[in-house]
Order: C-alpha cells, then sequence, then structure tokens
C-alpha cells in the first residue's frame, strides 16, 4: 500500500480524496435524482475511472512520476450541484 502521510502527504491525500470523491459520484449516479440517463451514465463512468486510477495509485504503483489531476476536485463539486440541481427540479414539478 502506498498511503504513508509521513513519507509524502501531497500523494497520501491526493489517493484518499480521489477515492472519496469517486465513491460520491458512484453514489450520485447509482441515485439518480432527476438526472437523465445520460448524466447518470457520464458520472458513474467518471467515477469508476477516478477509483480505477485511485486503486492504482495507491495498490499498484511503485514511484516515480504521477499525474496530479486537478479536476479530479472540481468536476465532482461540479456534479454535486448539477445532481442537487436536477433533485430540486424534480420536487418542484411534482
Amino acid at each position: 500500500m502506498n498511503i504513508d502521510f509521513s513519507a509524502d502527504a501531497t500523494f497520501s491525500w491526493y489517493v484518499v480524496l480521489l477515492m472519496v470523491s469517486s465513491v460520491a459520484m458512484l453514489i450520485m449516479a447509482a441515485i439518480g435524482g432527476g438526472q437523465g440517463i445520460g448524466a447518470r451514465l457520464l458520472t458513474a463512468a467518471v467515477g469508476v475511472s477516478f477509483l480505477g486510477y485511485a486503486v492504482y495509485l495507491g495498490f499498484i504503483f511503485d514511484g516515480g512520476e504521477y499525474t496530479l489531476f486537478f479536476y479530479a476536485f472540481i468536476l465532482p463539486v461540479l456534479m454535486l450541484f448539477r445532481f442537487v440541481g436536477a433533485l430540486l427540479g424534480k420536487r418542484e414539478n411534482a
């Protein structure tokens, strides 16, 4: 396991936050909340890819260079806003 906060805190936090954001995106895709099938599939696909990259970095990666994707922190927040907006829009229509 490559998560060691004392050795490289940035890398370790990146892996942990990547896992958390991917699980949140997969939960949003599963719930749906009034989103269309395309938005749910996109959210699920991005969630699976983030989770795969987090698992790779956390358990398989041997060291060297890795890419820190900043959109991995921005995209889940944007999708959360979209999810809440769709959920609130569904409630107003009912």
